[in-house]
């Protein structure tokens, strides 16, 4: 191998002629099953007989055209050299007879180093639940079991109107803003933010009359409101007891559920913040990286982002072409928008490279046989059976999970080292983020080694 200006090398392969006559018999093969010869069956032609009759050099085309990119692949895992494009090929012999020989020129990952990696800072959501949420919490579930009551006060937010409304445009009545007997919730914004600062205030009776912006921006009009306040109601939640709890979860006691809010709030900020974390890592990590990122590099995330989301969309029954015209951009300009992430991924990823180089880190088989575990037991098999039916004879794919595993062990290198505060300025404690039987980290997505 030879290592070449602008992040390439060249890799040089030589076949041996024997070697080479099983490509041309496999393709003397092939091309017996697409020639009609006089006498023989398709596919049953002997080989000495199309040479005779198509020459000695039809299937040599074939089995280069094969053979090719079997032994350059087959290079690149012995030389382990990390491409990110595809080869330029030159065969230098044995185009026409003899043994075969052939050099290779490809763009590979660039090798760079990056410091600062071991001083990071992020900010993040803090992590303890308040008193303040968990009541919140608490509310919102009284409130699926609480009983609307009519009162005579003025209505505030959270209060229920029923009311009458007339909406209309330019003189005409509009179809979706005229409903009687309509029940409105004070506060929820649902129609024109108008709508909401006339209703606070009034009482059953009122009549309210007003103007209002229109929600559509091309239009340039006013939209005209009456409205007539039959009934103002307010919720009556239960109390917060032992009865309640019995009958609105699974717990015997107030005190039990509270815990459980409690319990499921936390889970919530101590997800947020360790995603806030991962990715304040990432972007400082690809901020760090002042060398020029390859385009391959950029053209490949953005194809791997695209891919994702058609995967997305098809879970969901929707088509790309769809989706686009859902949100008014054409393939072009949703392929641009991907480019600025797809760059700090590809400089991100470049950064924890270096920083595995530099620290000297590395997946050991017993790492990766963790890894193999793990995989197994998401599909149900043992970590051999895996082994033997995803990865029997890939060793490129074995080499892309140690790759795996060693980026992941890089990652929480990193992201064992940032110096972690809350917004007021506070230091967070790293195992405040982790809940009993809970990674510290973001888990790591394998799934895809086994598809």
């Amino acid at each position: 191998m030879e290592v070449l200006e602008d992040n390439r090398v060249k890799v040089s392969v030589d076949i041996e002629a024997e070697e080479f006559e099983e490509k041309l018999d496999e393709a003397f093969r092939k091309l017996a099953r697409q020639v009609r010869l006089p006498g023989f069956r398709p596919g049953k032609a002997p080989r000495r007989v199309l040479e005779a009759r198509l020459g000695p050099h039809a299937a040599r085309g074939e089995a280069l055209s094969e053979a090719v990119p079997e032994y350059y692949a087959q290079a690149v895992v012995d030389h382990d050299v990390d491409v990110i494009s595809s080869p330029e090929i030159d065969i230098t012999s044995g185009a026409d007879s003899g043994p075969v020989s052939f050099d290779a020129v490809v763009e590979v990952r660039p090798l760079i180093t990056v410091t600062g990696y071991d001083q990071l800072k992020a900010e993040v959501p803090g992590p303890e639940p308040t008193e303040e949420e968990v009541s919140r919490q608490v509310d919102q579930l009284r409130k699926q079991f609480g009983e609307l009551a009519s009162v005579t006060r003025p209505a505030v937010d959270g209060d229920q109107v029923t009311m009458d409304i007339y909406g209309s445009y330019n003189g005409e009545e509009v179809e979706g803003l005229t409903v009687d007997d309509y029940a409105y919730e004070v506060g929820q914004g649902a129609v024109v933010a108008e709508i909401d600062e006339q209703l606070r205030g009034a009482k059953a009776g009122d009549i309210l009359e007003f103007n209002a912006g229109h929600p559509d921006p091309d239009e340039d009009g006013l939209l005209r409101f009456r409205i007539l306040v039959k009934e103002v109601q307010e919720t009556v939640l239960p109390d917060f007891d032992d009865e309640f709890a019995r009958e609105a979860s699974e717990f015997d006691t107030a005190e039990e559920l509270r815990a459980d809010v409690f319990d499921k709030i936390a889970r919530a900020k101590r997800a947020d913040a360790l995603a806030s974390l991962a990715g304040q890592a990432e972007e400082q990590l690809a901020g760090l990286v002042t060398h020029d990122v390859p385009e391959a590099l950029v053209e490949a995330e953005v194809l791997n982002r695209l891919r994702n989301l058609r995967m997305r969309l098809s879970s969901q029954g929707i088509e790309l072409e769809t989706y686009l015209d859902a949100i008014g951009q054409t393939l072009d300009e949703l392929t641009e928008s991907l480019r600025a992430p797809a760059l700090q991924e590809a400089k991100a990823d470049l950064a924890l490279r270096a920083v595995a180089a530099a620290e000297s880190i590395t997946a050991s088989d017993e790492d990766v046989d963790r890894e193999l575990a793990a995989m197994a037991a998401q599909v149900g098999q043992s970590a051999e059976e895996l082994k033997s039916s995803v990865f029997a004879g890939e060793e490129s794919r074995l080499r892309a999970l140690r790759l795996d595993v060693q980026m992941r062990k890089a990652r929480e290198w990193v992201l064992e080292r940032v110096e972690i505060t809350d917004p007021d300025g506070n230091p967070v404690e790293r195992s405040s983020l982790t809940l009993d039987g809970e990674s510290e980290l973001p888990p790591t997505a394998i799934e895809s080694q086994v598809t």
